[in-house]
Order: structure tokens, then sequence, then C-alpha cells
């Protein structure tokens, strides 16, 4: 079921790739999901300060500032409210536990399974309907 867009979701998408982002734009609009991009941590960061989407789904692996530090910030500013953060890694030494401990509510591993993906994006925001009901 595709939510109408006065009830549509926000996801940041964070990414590096290009490839990457346009790929998973396509696939996450279709679902019926508003999609924002950013290209690095800082413009994340600075994106989710002024309009904190409904659920990042950032890539761990980014130069300069990487997924961990991006979820750390997030976690750490006491101005935003509950945002899942779904972090997206290839590497099979991603530190996953380190990231669980920053604040990252998931992982999923690349190659993306998109049933999977689909399963754990609506999984987060019921969590977040239920930590903040009144968003």
């Amino acid at each position: 079921m595709v939510p109408s867009p006065a009830q549509a979701q926000r996801i940041l998408l964070v990414d590096d790739l290009e490839d990457n982002v346009s790929l998973l734009e396509a696939i996450l609009a279709e679902e019926g999901y508003e999609i924002d991009s950013a290209r690095n941590g800082k413009s994340a960061l600075a994106k989710i300060e002024a309009s904190p989407p409904d659920l990042v789904l950032m890539d761990a692996m980014m130069p300069g500032m990487d997924g961990y530090e991006v979820t750390r910030r997030i976690r750490e500013n006491p101005k935003l409210p509950f945002i899942p953060i779904l972090m997206i890694t290839a590497s099979e030494s991603a530190n996953i536990p380190q990231g669980l401990e920053l604040g990252a509510n998931d992982f999923i591993r690349k190659p993306i399974d998109f049933e999977e993906l689909m399963a754990r994006i609506k999984a987060s925001l019921r969590l977040k309907s239920i930590v903040n009901p009144a968003q």
C-alpha cells in the first residue's frame, strides 16, 4: 500500500556514490516515500538539523565523515527527535557492534536484498511511531 502524499514519510539517503543513491531513490519513491539525499556526512547533518527526516538510510563507509561519526553526532544532538538510522555496508569487516553502540538501529549488507530493506524500513518506522507518537 502506497501512502498518500499527505502521509508520505521522508527518508534521507546518505551515500557518496551517485549510483547507489539513484537506485535506492527509485525503489523507495516507488514505495511512496519522499526522498532526500546527501553525498557526505557534513551535508547529511545540515539537512537533518534543518528538517529531521522520518528515517536515515546511511552508508557506513564514506570519505571524510563516515556513517559512524554521523550517527554519533545525530544521537548526541538533544534538539533532534528520535530518528531511526539504518546503516548500509558492503564491508565484511564493518564494526556492527560499534555502529549499534553509537546509535544505529540496524545494519543492511550489500548487495541489498530489497524485500529485506523494505521490511527493515517499515519496522524502523513503526518503532519511531511508538517512540515519537506525536510526530
